[in-house]
């Protein structure tokens, strides 16, 4: 007996059909990036390695088992470039952008299948959201490849050569990717200041989350109307909480670099050194410097700021900004005594901290046992190697220490893995996992237990 399709999704949840799109996106993505068009000449790509790179990419991530300098054709460049769109933007952005240059309706199942990719709670505007967020990104895309291809003149032989690697560089950076087709990601550009704030803000643009952007466009479009406009309590602690954390990663690992990496530098050096790479943790994966040079505690501090991960519904991944904030308020509002969080004068919802210690613990759970399974399967690397691979494979951030090509297959499945889980979400992956909501038909009695 068939069993047509539209019967077997409706069986499933919103977000068990993303899981099938986006596990379809990367399928798809896999024999792209095995067809000889994307290839060089006399160069082969094994299926794992093409798996690996497809999932890093429609995740966004950035880590490789290959050298995509030595890999991929003059045409692979841009076919993994739109890869990077589909995973950036999200299966269901793109998706409702051909559906209605099709003329097709979207209807009420597709506005949930949106609000569950964007992580809404809302389905009114979904339609619009998205087809704001896609003209958006593009807009972005499109101003950061000119300028960055205009200054590549000075670095490339030709004007397509040097237009190539700006529009890919752009793409890469506002995605929060961390792909490069230059063999050695900014490496080249580590004394050259104008490509590295290009960069800079193309990373916090893609990382502080789409909503966020939206809504500072109608902020500046009240300022030239004069009407009144009101920040969210999303946008205000997703913001502050970026801004913080960019400035605490600057901070120390100036301190942690002032007797090590950073002796004989000037003061310049030093500090694009500290906050490239303090925005590039929050899920870009970009470096100007071997990451292998910086000394442990800086290495240590990276895998924080990667685990924590950038904003919700934003390109990047981890437990993200606002989940670290309100745990955070959380611990210092008990600690004070209060039993609510007030902040920017309005209190979060108990719902909301119940979830953020939620994603915490699951996180730490999963991303910990993959640290444990890795030490013994892979017994040749140090936990600190395996440490940094794990976070950075779960922030969808994509730096490395170097130990990614040498994995076996094994090792590279859990870090496909936790760059899917990165990606979706934790939410997601739990509710991927018990399917459709069921009402609680009855309850027990309630008893208090010791804590703590």
């Amino acid at each position: 007996m068939k069993i047509k399709l539209n019967e077997i999704t409706a069986r499933l949840s919103s977000v068990q059909i993303i899981v099938l799109y986006y596990l379809s996106a990367i399928i798809f993505s896999t024999f792209l990036l095995m067809l000889p068009v994307t290839l060089k000449g006399n160069v082969k790509l094994p299926f794992i390695d093409a798996l690996f790179t497809a999932v890093s990419a429609v995740s966004v991530t950035g880590l490789s088992t290959v050298s995509l300098h030595e890999t991929l054709s003059y045409t692979g460049t841009f076919i993994l470039a739109f890869i990077l769109q589909i995973g950036g933007v999200g299966v269901m952005t793109l998706g409702t952008f051909v559906w209605i240059l099709l003329g097709k309706k979207i209807g009420l199942k597709e506005r949930m299948l949106i609000m569950a990719d964007q992580n809404q709670s809302a389905l009114s505007g979904m339609v619009k959201l998205l087809r704001e967020v896609l003209i958006l990104i593009v807009a972005i895309e499109l101003i950061g490849a000119i300028v960055l291809g205009v200054h590549f003149l000075d670095y490339f032989p030709t004007w397509q050569e040097a237009f190539r690697q700006g529009f890919f560089a752009s793409v890469s950076a506002t995605t929060n990717a961390g792909f490069d087709i230059t063999g050695e990601s900014l490496i080249p550009f580590a004394n050259d200041y104008f490509v590295q704030t290009v960069n800079i803000l193309l990373i916090i643009v893609g990382a502080i989350g789409f909503p966020v952007l939206l809504e500072f466009r109608e902020f500046l479009s009240s300022r030239r109307k004069k009407n009144q406009f009101r920040f969210t309590l999303f946008t205000k602690i997703a913001v502050s909480t970026f801004a913080a954390l960019l400035v605490f990663g600057t901070v120390f690992i100036f301190i942690f670099e002032s007797n090590h990496l950073f002796v004989g530098k000037t003061w310049h050096e030093v500090f694009f050194y500290s906050a490239f790479h303090s925005s590039s943790t929050r899920s870009a994966g970009l470096t100007t410097i071997d990451i292998s040079e910086f000394s442990t505690p800086t290495q240590l501090l990276f895998c924080l700021l990667m685990f924590i991960g950038a904003s919700p519904s934003s390109v990047g991944g981890g437990i993200r900004t606002t989940t670290f904030a309100i745990a955070l308020l959380a611990i210092i509002s008990y600690a004070r005594g209060h039993s609510t969080i007030k902040v920017f004068n309005r209190e979060i919802m108990p719902e909301d901290i119940v979830k953020s210690f939620i994603v915490i613990m699951t996180a730490f759970i999963i991303c910990g046992s993959s640290v444990i399974f890795m030490t013994f399967i892979e017994p040749s690397f140090t936990i600190k190697e395996i440490l940094f691979e794990v976070s950075s494979a779960f922030g969808t951030t994509g730096m490395s220490l170097g130990i990614t090509p040498e994995l076996g297959t094994l090792g590279k499945s859990v870090l496909m893995v936790l760059m899917f889980i990165g990606r979706i979400g934790i939410f997601s992956f739990l509710f991927m996992l018990r399917g459709k909501p069921k009402k609680e038909k009855f309850h027990y009695s309630r008893e208090r237990i010791i804590i703590g």
